[in-house]
């Protein structure tokens, strides 16, 4: 069942994003080489603790640790580490979340560590990031879930990949509904696939968080022995972006997104809609 929210609820949710937004922040700026994955950790719990909100991802099925820390190869659900030194050049995505009142908040990016990034590390960011707009873009009301994965699927099926080939559109995870928990229904895959139909319609009160991962190369998976760290299978290197996004009756409105994801959804002819929290 899927968990239509009030606009009331949508805006305790909007506070809870706002959190997440400021944990994004503070980590983008202690990504550099020499720190290390925990040291990012560190910084997430002080964000929380300053904001009075509680950790998702702490505990969650027995995680231990309050972000998910993804290097490289590594494609989702990184564990923080001492052992894990940023180097200049990686990537690395950062995925955090937070609970304001029994309302969650989930998000994701990918950092570039220091400098000399190569073209197609960037690129790879770049088509991640804007195929998640793409399908936030695609959250309108009468719409179908189906179509939220045929926009993210369609925009990273139409970049030129550098060197030729194909990006790989990761199968085993996708994004999911928020609200009074983190993961709830429905599950939301970044390409289309027909035996699963065209999913529920998309009303006001709809909230998904929507998170594409795009590699190199394949978009297979495994998850390494401390059962939770999920890499690419031929090693090549990947971009994780996400935002939780809610459907209100004026048009989508990004709730980890320090604008609303006004600024953005422009660029795709779409107005967000109005943040609760603005006085």
């Amino acid at each position: 069942m899927v968990q239509i929210k009030t606009p009331e609820q949508i805006a305790k949710m909007r506070e809870a994003g706002l959190v997440v937004a400021a944990i994004h922040a503070a980590t983008r700026e202690a990504a550099v080489p020499g720190a290390t994955t925990k040291d990012l950790d560190e910084v997430a719990r002080k964000v929380l603790a300053e904001h009075g909100a509680k950790s998702n991802f702490l505990g969650y099925g027995g995680f231990p640790a309050t972000i998910c820390t993804s290097p490289n190869e590594v494609v989702v659900h990184g564990i923080p580490s001492d052992e894990v030194v940023l180097k200049d050049g990686d990537i690395i995505s950062i995925d955090c979340g937070a609970i304001v009142d029994g309302w969650h908040g989930d998000a994701a990016y990918t950092a570039f560590v220091g400098s000399g990034h190569a073209p197609e590390l960037i690129e790879l960011s770049r088509v991640t990031e804007e195929s998640m707009w793409a399908g936030i873009a695609a959250m309108k009301q009468g719409s179908r879930l189906v179509d939220v994965s045929r926009a993210i699927e369609t925009y990273i099926r139409r970049q030129p990949k550098p060197g030729g080939g194909r990006y790989g559109i990761v199968e085993d995870y996708g994004g999911h509904g928020i609200g009074t928990e983190m993961h709830m229904d429905p599950h939301l895959l970044n390409y289309v696939e027909r035996k699963r139909g065209k999913g529920p319609k998309l009303v006001p009160g709809f909230c998904l968080a929507i998170e594409p991962m795009v590699s190199l190369g394949t978009p297979k998976t495994e998850v390494l022995e401390d059962d939770w760290t999920v890499i690419t299978t031929d090693g090549t290197w990947s971009s994780h972006w996400e935002h939780s996004v809610a459907l209100t009756e004026q048009g989508p409105l990004v709730l980890t997104a320090p604008d609303g994801g006004r600024a953005k959804l422009a660029e795709y002819g779409v107005t967000a809609a109005p943040d609760p929290l603005a006085h």
